[in-house]
């Protein structure tokens, strides 16, 4: 049985009439599409198919402590975890000691520029 207008029956924060009902729904219905819509955005790679020129990654066998790499943004060897960084970023964590990937070794390309 539905609750009638004169029953408030129902959860106490939402209103007792259907007009504002409607409304709320209404709401929540385009709030919830804002949303997705911005998720999906976030989720998006930075541009249609864009590799970043340069990233940094997380190295290691799972034995012991994992060391941070810089690699080309193209690298096959980079793994999943490779973080989008500018050449400027990277070469500053080259400087600082961080190691450069062997395979495609990035040290070469930004020493240069």
């Amino acid at each position: 049985m539905s609750p009638g207008p004169e029953s408030p029956a129902g959860p106490g924060d939402l209103p007792p009439d259907l007009e504002r009902l409607r409304t709320l729904e209404t709401w929540l219905v385009l709030s919830l599409g804002r949303v997705r819509e911005q998720i999906a955005v976030l989720e998006r790679p930075a541009g249609p198919g864009r590799t970043p020129d340069w990233g940094i990654a997380e190295a290691g066998t799972g034995v012991g402590t994992a060391a941070a790499e810089v690699h080309r943004g193209d690298c096959w060897a980079q793994g999943r975890t490779l973080r989008p960084v500018s050449a400027e970023r990277a070469r500053a964590e080259l400087a600082g000691g961080m190691r450069a990937c062997g395979v495609c070794r990035p040290d070469r390309v930004l020493n240069r520029q």
